[in-house]
Order: C-alpha cells, then sequence, then structure tokens
C-alpha cells in the first residue's frame, strides 16, 4: 500500500505506518493521502485512492461530495488539537481584557529612550484593562475545545455559560457540572460579557441550527454594551461588515479573531492571530498519530471512524477467511443485492455490518472464502454500488 503527504505530516505519525506501507511522492499512484491545508478541489482524484486523512479538524479544503461519489473515505481529527486551541483562547481572554498588545507595542516606541523605566511607570495607565475573574463566559459549542474552554474558564473563576443542542455523551460527562446549561443562543447574548464561539459551518433556513454569520447585526444588538466576542472556530461565523459598525460603536469592545482576512486585519480593536490554534508541536504530533491510525485501521480492517463522509463503522477484527468493505448509495434492495451475489457462488456470508449517512452507505461483509475477487467483479456491477474493496 502506498501512501502520499500533500503537506508535511509529523514524523511521529508517519512512523506508525508498517512495512507494508510504502511512502510515495506521486499522488497520482496513492492508496491513501494525509493533509493538512493543501487545496484539494481542483485536483483529479485517481481511481486507486481509497482514503484521505486530513490532520485536523477542518475538511473545507477537501471536495467531500466527489470523494463520496467514488468511494474514498475522508477523514479527520476530531480533538487532537483541542487543548493547544483552548489554551489560545484563554490567551485571546486575557489579551482582549488586558491593553497587553497595546502596552507592548508601546513600549517598542520608547525602548531606546534612556529613561524608558520612568516612562514606563508613567504611560503604563493608559493599558489599564479588566479582569476575567467573576466576569460571564458565553460558549456556544461544546464540541471537544468548547468543553475545555468552558472547564478551564470555570477554574478562572468565571461564570459560565454554554450552549449546544447536539452535545454528544462523551463531552456531557467532561463538562464542568458549575457549568450553566442554556436553551438557547439568546440567553447567552443577553447574559454574557464575553462570547466564544465553538461550532462547525453550518448553513440551515432554520436560524437556530444554521451557524453561518450567526454573529450579525440583529444578534449583536441582542448582546451587551463592550462585550468582547472571540472567534477561534471558523471566519464565517461571524459577519465582518456587522462587526466593523459594532466595534466602532462601541457596542463590541473588542474583537479576537483567528483567521483574519484582508478586512478585519485592519479594523481598530481587531485583535487578529494568524491561525495559530492548532499551531503547537503537541497538536500536530497528536493529529498526526491519529490520522496515521485511523488509515490503517481503515485499510487493514475495513473500519471506518471520524469520517466525515461517510458512516462510522466498526467491525472489529476480521476473523473469517475473508472481508469485503462496499460504498454504495443509501438506496433500498442493496442488501438483499449483495447476499444474492455470494449466495451465486456459494459462499458463506458469516457476520455483516451495514451502516448509512445521508445519501452513501457503508457495508463490511466477513465471509467464509479467501478468494473473492470473482464476487467482487460482480457486486461492483451492482447499480448503486460506488466502490468495492477486499480487505481480506
Amino acid at each position: 500500500m502506498k501512501y502520499n503527504c500533500l503537506n508535511p505530516i509529523a514524523g511521529v505519525g508517519l512512523n506508525l505506518f508498517t512495512e507494508q506501507y510504502n511512502k510515495t511522492e506521486d499522488f497520482n499512484e496513492a492508496d491513501i493521502v494525509l493533509v493538512r491545508s493543501a487545496a484539494m478541489h481542483d485536483m483529479e482524484l485517481p481511481d486507486n485512492l481509497k482514503a484521505i486523512a486530513r490532520a485536523g479538524a477542518g475538511v473545507n479544503n477537501i471536495p467531500l461530495e466527489k470523494c463520496a461519489e467514488k468511494g474514498i473515505v475522508v477523514f479527520n481529527t476530531p480533538g487532537a488539537n483541542a487543548n493547544g486551541v483552548k489554551e489560545l483562547v484563554i490567551a485571546g481572554l486575557l489579551l482582549a481584557s488586558r491593553d497587553i498588545v497595546g502596552g507592548i507595542n508601546w513600549v517598542q516606541t520608547v525602548k531606546d529612550d534612556p529613561t524608558v523605566a520612568k516612562l514606563v511607570e508613567k504611560g503604563k495607565s493608559k493599558f489599564a484593562g479588566k479582569e476575567i475573574q467573576g466576569k460571564k463566559l458565553g460558549v456556544i459549542g461544546l464540541g471537544a475545545i468548547g468543553v475545555l474552554v468552558a472547564n478551564a474558564a470555570n477554574r478562572l473563576g468565571m461564570t459560565v455559560y454554554g450552549y449546544d443542542p447536539f452535545i454528544s455523551v462523551d463531552n456531557a460527562w467532561n463538562l464542568s457540572r458549575d457549568v450553566v446549561h442554556v436553551k438557547t443562543r439568546e440567553e447567552i447574548y443577553a447574559e454574557c460579557d464575553y462570547i466564544t464561539v465553538h461550532t462547525p459551518l453550518i448553513e440551515d433556513t432554520d436560524p437556530s441550527v444554521n451557524t453561518k454569520e450567526m454573529i450579525n447585526e440583529e444578534t449583536i444588538k441582542q448582546m451587551k454594551d463592550g462585550v468582547i466576542i472571540l472567534n477561534f472556530a471558523r471566519d464565517l461565523l461571524v459577519n465582518d461588515n456587522d462587526i466593523e459598525v459594532a466595534l466602532k460603536s462601541g457596542k463590541v469592545a473588542k474583537y479576537v479573531t483567528d483567521f483574519p482576512n484582508a478586512k478585519t486585519a485592519n479594523m481598530e480593536n481587531v485583535i487578529a492571530i494568524p491561525h495559530l490554534g492548532a499551531s503547537t508541536e503537541e497538536s500536530e504530533d497528536n493529529c498526526a498519530v491519529m490520522a496515521v491510525k485511523q488509515l490503517m485501521d481503515y485499510m487493514e480492517n475495513g473500519n471506518i471512524k471520524n469520517s466525515v463522509n461517510y458512516p462510522n463503522c466498526d467491525a472489529g477484527v476480521c476473523r473469517a477467511a475473508g472481508r469485503i468493505a462496499i460504498h454504495h448509495k443509501n438506496i433500498p434492495n442493496m442488501l438483499s443485492q449483495f447476499t444474492s451475489a455470494f449466495s451465486a457462488v456459494n459462499v458463506n456470508i458469516s457476520d455483516m455490518v451495514n451502516k448509512s449517512r445521508g445519501d452513501y452507505a457503508y457495508t463490511v461483509l466477513d465471509v467464509d472464502s479467501s478468494n473473492n475477487s470473482d464476487v467482487a467483479a460482480k457486486l461492483s456491477a451492482i447499480q448503486g454500488v460506488l466502490k468495492v474493496r477486499v480487505v481480506k
């Protein structure tokens, strides 16, 4: 099996590949691909490509639908960089509360003056700020990062409000019981001195589900005067034009973003950070390790974990003579056609797992035969089947 890296991937992850995996510099001959930020939308995807692993959480640079249509599983690594992002969010809280950036920049303008020590004592009052202890923080989105942010802020003495209608059981268990769980974003807008967003980008006609530009003129009006907004999730969660107006009026005191663009980078009272959320050695190592492990489990066992375009599926380790994995459309009568194909060649199915996600489905069949190339060809000919792979 051959793997290709479209971006540099931490060696601690790549070193997990066993001798049956060989690195190739040619994308077109790769069975699996690892990527970070490389843009893949305009790339031609070869028929032999089976999986792509994004060493990180966001997958905007990958054509998910095109991959699904070709039976290519796309993985990401949720939570692997969560602590790195959490720490930067806490730093953002402090930078926005205390005019640390302004003070540091001012010192640079007087550093060559021999009386700099006296100047500092006289001038420091211009950069006075507020403490975060006792203030209210609203966390919108309680996924892997949001939970860590909420818990850390709580330990720093903040009153934390959390909102996430889709919170997982695991994240709910990990969330501090001192976090106030609210049922609407509007409660956070009305109550909190600081608001930090940690949701995926979702476009939906239902305003309670939609997250695209959810921080906008209308929602900002519901917030406290002098609110501080932090965005370490997605740039499109905040409407740039509306945040600019709110900053000029003082309605929003500071906007901290990890996604500067030509507009926000030139706004007053914006702390623009150059997308450093996951830029730590530990985060890059964690993402690489998780990405490689997921690819190996998929290639060797047919299991899918943390896919963004196919359903998760855990069939364990195959104990039967053979295993076949089928990517197909989520339409009626598929399973009966699969079983008929095996029955026609007198091969018994000892176990089967079938999972679906939207328009796509994934079926793993353990069979009492080790020679399954012929039946794989029959399965590939079934209308609605996208890719068939003999795993074992």
